[in-house]
Protein backbone atom coordinates (compact mmCIF):
# COMPACT_ATOMS: atom_id res chain seq x y z
CA UNK A 1 0.00 0.00 0.00
CA UNK A 2 1.28 3.50 -1.41
CA UNK A 3 2.26 5.27 1.99
CA UNK A 4 1.47 9.24 2.54
CA UNK A 5 4.25 11.26 3.55
CA UNK A 6 7.43 9.97 5.33
CA UNK A 7 6.22 7.22 7.41
CA UNK A 8 8.61 4.66 9.63
CA UNK A 9 9.35 1.09 8.70
CA UNK A 10 11.02 -1.93 10.14
CA UNK A 11 14.57 -1.48 9.59
CA UNK A 12 15.82 -5.24 9.24
CA UNK A 13 15.21 -5.39 5.63
CA UNK A 14 18.45 -2.53 5.12
CA UNK A 15 21.06 -4.62 7.08
CA UNK A 16 24.57 -3.93 5.85
CA UNK A 17 27.68 -6.26 6.42
CA UNK A 18 31.36 -5.48 5.71
CA UNK A 19 32.41 -7.37 2.83
CA UNK A 20 36.38 -5.65 2.57
CA UNK A 21 37.82 -9.12 0.90
CA UNK A 22 41.03 -8.41 -1.05
CA UNK A 23 39.94 -4.45 -1.47
CA UNK A 24 42.75 -3.44 0.71
CA UNK A 25 45.09 -5.44 0.01
CA UNK A 26 44.48 -4.72 -3.62
CA UNK A 27 44.25 -0.60 -2.86
CA UNK A 28 47.58 -1.08 -0.97
CA UNK A 29 49.51 -2.86 -3.95
CA UNK A 30 48.45 -0.12 -6.11
CA UNK A 31 49.46 2.27 -3.49
CA UNK A 32 52.87 0.78 -3.11
CA UNK A 33 53.46 1.40 -6.93
CA UNK A 34 51.42 5.01 -7.61
CA UNK A 35 52.56 7.94 -4.71
CA UNK A 36 49.53 9.69 -3.46
CA UNK A 37 48.42 12.84 -3.05
CA UNK A 38 46.17 14.78 -0.71
CA UNK A 39 42.97 16.42 -2.31
CA UNK A 40 44.37 20.22 -2.00
CA UNK A 41 47.23 18.78 -4.70
CA UNK A 42 44.07 17.89 -6.98
CA UNK A 43 42.89 20.92 -6.84
CA UNK A 44 45.72 22.90 -7.71
CA UNK A 45 46.57 20.80 -10.32
CA UNK A 46 42.76 21.78 -11.75
CA UNK A 47 42.54 21.44 -15.55
CA UNK A 48 38.92 22.70 -15.59
CA UNK A 49 37.16 25.76 -14.88
CA UNK A 50 33.54 26.19 -13.66
CA UNK A 51 31.64 29.19 -14.63
CA UNK A 52 28.26 30.86 -13.24
CA UNK A 53 26.20 31.22 -16.54
CA UNK A 54 26.36 28.14 -18.81
CA UNK A 55 23.66 25.24 -17.60
CA UNK A 56 21.63 28.07 -16.16
CA UNK A 57 18.31 26.31 -18.43
CA UNK A 58 17.92 23.90 -15.52
CA UNK A 59 16.95 26.70 -13.04
CA UNK A 60 13.71 26.75 -15.61
CA UNK A 61 10.66 28.30 -13.78
CA UNK A 62 12.33 28.15 -10.45
CA UNK A 63 11.54 31.17 -8.59
CA UNK A 64 13.71 32.19 -6.26
CA UNK A 65 16.33 31.24 -7.89
CA UNK A 66 19.72 29.47 -6.35
CA UNK A 67 21.96 31.24 -4.32
CA UNK A 68 24.94 29.83 -5.82
CA UNK A 69 24.96 28.00 -9.36
CA UNK A 70 28.88 26.87 -10.52
CA UNK A 71 28.52 25.19 -13.91
CA UNK A 72 30.64 22.79 -15.71
CA UNK A 73 32.51 23.79 -18.55
CA UNK A 74 31.61 23.28 -22.51
CA UNK A 75 32.68 19.92 -22.41
CA UNK A 76 31.11 18.60 -19.03
CA UNK A 77 28.16 19.97 -20.25
CA UNK A 78 27.34 18.82 -23.87
CA UNK A 79 28.90 14.56 -23.15
CA UNK A 80 26.18 12.58 -23.84
CA UNK A 81 28.68 9.62 -21.66
CA UNK A 82 28.67 10.90 -18.71
CA UNK A 83 26.32 12.21 -16.78
CA UNK A 84 26.34 13.67 -12.68
CA UNK A 85 24.75 12.18 -10.20
CA UNK A 86 26.47 12.09 -7.09
CA UNK A 87 27.54 15.31 -4.58
CA UNK A 88 28.99 15.61 -0.98
CA UNK A 89 32.06 18.16 0.61
CA UNK A 90 34.61 18.92 2.60
CA UNK A 91 31.86 19.94 5.42
CA UNK A 92 30.67 16.34 5.29
CA UNK A 93 34.39 15.10 5.62
CA UNK A 94 35.55 17.57 8.56
CA UNK A 95 38.85 16.71 7.84
CA UNK A 96 39.53 17.12 3.90
CA UNK A 97 41.44 20.64 4.57
CA UNK A 98 40.66 22.51 2.30
CA UNK A 99 37.11 23.25 0.99
CA UNK A 100 36.00 21.14 -2.09
CA UNK A 101 32.90 19.89 -3.60
CA UNK A 102 33.21 16.31 -4.72
CA UNK A 103 30.71 15.34 -7.81
CA UNK A 104 30.40 11.66 -8.99
CA UNK A 105 29.88 10.71 -12.58
CA UNK A 106 28.70 7.20 -14.53
CA UNK A 107 29.48 6.32 -17.85
CA UNK A 108 26.28 5.78 -19.44
CA UNK A 109 27.56 4.24 -23.02
CA UNK A 110 26.97 0.17 -23.17
CA UNK A 111 29.88 0.10 -25.37
CA UNK A 112 33.60 0.37 -23.90
CA UNK A 113 32.63 0.40 -20.18
CA UNK A 114 34.66 3.49 -18.54
CA UNK A 115 33.35 3.23 -15.05
CA UNK A 116 32.67 5.96 -12.54
CA UNK A 117 34.90 9.41 -11.57
CA UNK A 118 34.36 11.83 -8.94
CA UNK A 119 35.29 15.81 -9.65
CA UNK A 120 37.03 17.69 -7.12
CA UNK A 121 35.97 21.64 -7.71
CA UNK A 122 36.86 24.49 -5.38
CA UNK A 123 34.32 26.46 -4.55
CA UNK A 124 36.71 29.34 -4.37
CA UNK A 125 38.61 29.25 -7.28
CA UNK A 126 36.10 27.04 -9.39
CA UNK A 127 38.75 25.42 -10.61
CA UNK A 128 38.43 21.32 -10.86
CA UNK A 129 39.35 17.52 -12.26
CA UNK A 130 37.62 14.45 -12.51
CA UNK A 131 39.56 11.41 -11.11
CA UNK A 132 38.43 7.88 -11.83
CA UNK A 133 37.28 5.57 -9.02
CA UNK A 134 38.78 1.95 -9.87
CA UNK A 135 38.85 -1.99 -8.48
CA UNK A 136 42.33 -2.87 -7.61
CA UNK A 137 43.58 -6.74 -7.24
CA UNK A 138 46.42 -8.50 -4.77
CA UNK A 139 48.05 -9.31 -8.20
CA UNK A 140 48.38 -5.24 -9.49
CA UNK A 141 45.65 -5.13 -11.47
CA UNK A 142 42.82 -2.43 -11.85
CA UNK A 143 40.16 -1.36 -14.11
CA UNK A 144 36.66 0.98 -13.76
CA UNK A 145 33.99 -0.28 -11.87
CA UNK A 146 30.21 -0.52 -13.53
CA UNK A 147 28.10 1.17 -11.58
CA UNK A 148 25.47 3.82 -10.99
CA UNK A 149 26.83 6.03 -8.32
CA UNK A 150 23.33 7.56 -7.78
CA UNK A 151 25.03 9.40 -4.56
CA UNK A 152 28.21 9.98 -2.86
CA UNK A 153 29.18 11.10 0.82
CA UNK A 154 32.30 11.71 2.80
CA UNK A 155 32.98 10.99 6.23
CA UNK A 156 36.83 11.71 7.88
CA UNK A 157 38.87 10.64 4.86
CA UNK A 158 36.30 8.22 3.35
CA UNK A 159 34.29 7.82 0.48
CA UNK A 160 30.84 6.17 0.32
CA UNK A 161 29.54 5.46 -2.74
CA UNK A 162 26.00 3.95 -3.63
CA UNK A 163 26.09 0.80 -5.74
CA UNK A 164 22.80 0.39 -6.62
CA UNK A 165 22.05 -3.31 -5.22
CA UNK A 166 24.64 -4.11 -3.14
CA UNK A 167 24.74 -1.27 -0.69
CA UNK A 168 28.25 1.02 -0.48
CA UNK A 169 31.12 0.76 -2.01
CA UNK A 170 34.44 2.66 0.21
CA UNK A 171 37.14 5.08 -1.26
CA UNK A 172 40.07 5.89 0.92
CA UNK A 173 40.71 9.23 0.11
CA UNK A 174 44.18 9.03 1.16
CA UNK A 175 44.51 6.77 -1.38
CA UNK A 176 44.41 9.52 -4.20
CA UNK A 177 46.65 8.05 -7.21
CA UNK A 178 48.87 9.90 -9.13
CA UNK A 179 49.96 8.39 -12.78
CA UNK A 180 52.86 11.03 -13.10
CA UNK A 181 54.30 9.46 -10.32
CA UNK A 182 54.95 6.52 -12.14
CA UNK A 183 55.62 7.32 -15.34
CA UNK A 184 56.00 10.07 -17.41
CA UNK A 185 52.85 10.31 -19.31
CA UNK A 186 49.25 9.21 -18.58
CA UNK A 187 49.57 6.43 -21.25
CA UNK A 188 46.74 5.23 -23.19
CA UNK A 189 43.38 7.15 -23.00
CA UNK A 190 41.32 4.65 -24.09
CA UNK A 191 42.37 1.79 -21.76
CA UNK A 192 42.48 1.37 -18.15
CA UNK A 193 44.72 -0.89 -16.26
CA UNK A 194 48.39 -1.68 -16.21
CA UNK A 195 49.31 -3.12 -19.72
CA UNK A 196 52.99 -2.84 -20.67
CA UNK A 197 54.46 -1.80 -18.07
CA UNK A 198 52.43 0.68 -18.15
CA UNK A 199 49.53 2.68 -16.16
CA UNK A 200 46.29 3.60 -17.89
CA UNK A 201 43.16 5.58 -16.47
CA UNK A 202 41.37 6.38 -19.52
CA UNK A 203 43.59 9.82 -19.96
CA UNK A 204 42.95 10.34 -16.61
CA UNK A 205 45.69 11.70 -14.32
CA UNK A 206 44.84 10.09 -11.07
CA UNK A 207 42.80 7.18 -9.99
CA UNK A 208 40.99 6.42 -6.52
CA UNK A 209 41.27 2.61 -5.46
CA UNK A 210 38.03 1.04 -3.65
CA UNK A 211 39.11 0.00 -0.30
CA UNK A 212 36.21 -1.47 1.04
CA UNK A 213 32.14 -2.63 0.74
CA UNK A 214 29.39 -2.56 3.20
CA UNK A 215 26.80 -4.98 1.22
CA UNK A 216 23.14 -6.13 1.67
CA UNK A 217 22.99 -8.86 4.32
CA UNK A 218 19.80 -9.88 2.19
CA UNK A 219 19.47 -8.78 -1.37
CA UNK A 220 16.22 -6.33 -2.35
CA UNK A 221 16.89 -2.66 -1.54
CA UNK A 222 18.32 -0.41 -3.74
CA UNK A 223 20.84 2.06 -2.86
CA UNK A 224 20.45 5.26 -4.91
CA UNK A 225 21.93 8.23 -2.79
CA UNK A 226 24.17 9.10 0.27
CA UNK A 227 24.47 11.69 2.43
CA UNK A 228 25.58 13.02 6.10
CA UNK A 229 24.01 14.30 9.00
CA UNK A 230 26.51 16.27 11.05
CA UNK A 231 23.35 18.16 13.15
CA UNK A 232 23.24 15.01 15.56
CA UNK A 233 25.07 13.85 18.37
CA UNK A 234 26.70 11.12 16.67
CA UNK A 235 27.01 12.01 12.53
CA UNK A 236 24.50 9.68 10.46
CA UNK A 237 25.13 8.31 7.26
CA UNK A 238 21.70 9.01 5.51
CA UNK A 239 20.77 6.76 2.26
CA UNK A 240 17.73 5.54 0.34
CA UNK A 241 16.02 4.30 -2.99
CA UNK A 242 14.87 6.05 -6.04
CA UNK A 243 11.30 4.54 -7.19
CA UNK A 244 10.26 6.14 -10.50
CA UNK A 245 6.15 6.35 -10.31
CA UNK A 246 6.22 4.36 -6.58
CA UNK A 247 5.83 6.49 -3.83
CA UNK A 248 7.06 3.66 -1.67
CA UNK A 249 10.93 4.05 -1.58
CA UNK A 250 12.74 3.91 1.52
CA UNK A 251 15.19 6.02 3.32
CA UNK A 252 17.43 5.01 6.38
CA UNK A 253 20.14 6.52 8.73
CA UNK A 254 23.50 4.72 10.13
CA UNK A 255 25.35 5.99 13.24
CA UNK A 256 29.04 6.53 11.51
CA UNK A 257 31.48 5.33 12.15
CA UNK A 258 29.66 2.97 10.08
CA UNK A 259 29.29 -0.69 12.00
CA UNK A 260 26.93 -2.41 9.59
CA UNK A 261 23.62 -4.35 10.97
CA UNK A 262 20.19 -2.41 10.60
CA UNK A 263 20.23 1.51 10.42
CA UNK A 264 18.44 3.44 13.44
CA UNK A 265 15.62 3.81 12.02
CA UNK A 266 14.17 3.59 8.36
CA UNK A 267 11.44 5.52 6.70
CA UNK A 268 8.69 5.26 3.74
CA UNK A 269 9.33 8.51 1.82
CA UNK A 270 5.85 8.54 0.28
CA UNK A 271 6.76 10.46 -2.71
CA UNK A 272 8.04 8.93 -6.24
CA UNK A 273 11.07 10.25 -7.91
CA UNK A 274 13.23 11.41 -5.03
CA UNK A 275 16.86 11.37 -6.35
CA UNK A 276 18.83 12.25 -3.26
CA UNK A 277 17.50 13.17 0.61
CA UNK A 278 19.33 13.99 3.85
CA UNK A 279 18.56 15.13 7.37
CA UNK A 280 19.05 18.22 9.54
CA UNK A 281 18.38 19.69 13.11
CA UNK A 282 15.40 17.49 12.82
CA UNK A 283 13.90 18.32 9.24
CA UNK A 284 14.25 16.23 5.81
CA UNK A 285 14.87 16.96 2.77
CA UNK A 286 13.82 15.58 -0.66
CA UNK A 287 15.13 16.04 -3.88
CA UNK A 288 12.45 15.11 -6.62
CA UNK A 289 13.14 14.64 -9.79
CA UNK A 290 10.30 16.12 -12.25
CA UNK A 291 8.36 14.60 -15.06
CA UNK A 292 10.81 14.92 -17.66
CA UNK A 293 14.58 16.23 -18.41
CA UNK A 294 12.37 19.65 -19.15
CA UNK A 295 10.16 19.92 -16.05
CA UNK A 296 11.53 21.43 -12.66
CA UNK A 297 11.80 18.95 -9.62
CA UNK A 298 11.19 19.90 -6.53
CA UNK A 299 12.79 20.44 -2.88
CA UNK A 300 10.40 18.32 -0.30
CA UNK A 301 11.20 19.72 3.23
CA UNK A 302 9.71 17.88 6.31
CA UNK A 303 9.23 19.75 9.92
CA UNK A 304 7.34 17.98 12.44
CA UNK A 305 5.20 15.77 10.12
CA UNK A 306 4.65 18.82 7.72
CA UNK A 307 5.29 19.11 4.52
CA UNK A 308 6.83 21.87 2.52
CA UNK A 309 7.46 22.16 -1.06
CA UNK A 310 9.87 24.29 -2.61
CA UNK A 311 10.90 25.17 -6.28
CA UNK A 312 13.92 23.39 -7.31
CA UNK A 313 16.20 22.72 -10.63
CA UNK A 314 15.27 20.61 -13.72
CA UNK A 315 17.25 17.22 -12.74
CA UNK A 316 18.09 17.33 -9.29
CA UNK A 317 20.58 14.59 -7.62
CA UNK A 318 21.71 13.52 -4.60
CA UNK A 319 22.31 17.08 -1.21
CA UNK A 320 24.63 17.74 0.98
CA UNK A 321 24.85 20.66 3.64
CA UNK A 322 27.97 23.07 2.96
CA UNK A 323 28.40 26.54 4.69
CA UNK A 324 24.71 26.58 6.23
CA UNK A 325 22.79 25.24 2.99
CA UNK A 326 21.41 22.86 0.92
CA UNK A 327 23.52 21.37 -2.03
CA UNK A 328 22.46 19.57 -4.88
CA UNK A 329 23.51 19.28 -8.60
CA UNK A 330 21.66 18.75 -12.04
CA UNK A 331 22.44 15.80 -14.46
CA UNK A 332 21.17 16.48 -17.83
CA UNK A 333 23.35 17.77 -20.84
CA UNK A 334 23.96 21.35 -20.82
CA UNK A 335 21.98 22.02 -18.19
CA UNK A 336 24.39 20.47 -15.48
CA UNK A 337 25.59 23.21 -12.31
CA UNK A 338 26.04 22.42 -8.63
CA UNK A 339 23.50 25.10 -6.55
CA UNK A 340 23.04 26.21 -3.29
CA UNK A 341 19.55 26.94 -2.12
CA UNK A 342 18.90 27.84 1.62
CA UNK A 343 18.20 25.47 4.34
Amino acid sequence: MAASGMVSTETAPFALERATDDLAEGAAKLAGELGSVPVATVLEDANRTAGTKAGTAAIGSMKPKPTHWYAFDEGDQDTADWYPQGLTGSDDSGTLGVPVFLASWYYKPEAGERGIRVTFLSPETLKYRHALLVLARPDGSYGPIDIHAGGIACHGGLLYVADTVRGLRVFDLANVLDLRTAQDDLGDGKRAGRHGRKFHAFGYRYVIPQTDFWRVVKPGPRFSFVSIDRSTTTPQLVTGEFRGDDPDGWVARWGLDLAGGEPDDAFVMGHPKIQGATSRDGRWYLSQGGETSSHNGKLLVYADGELETRPFPIGPEDLTVQDGALWSLTEFRNKRGIFAVPL
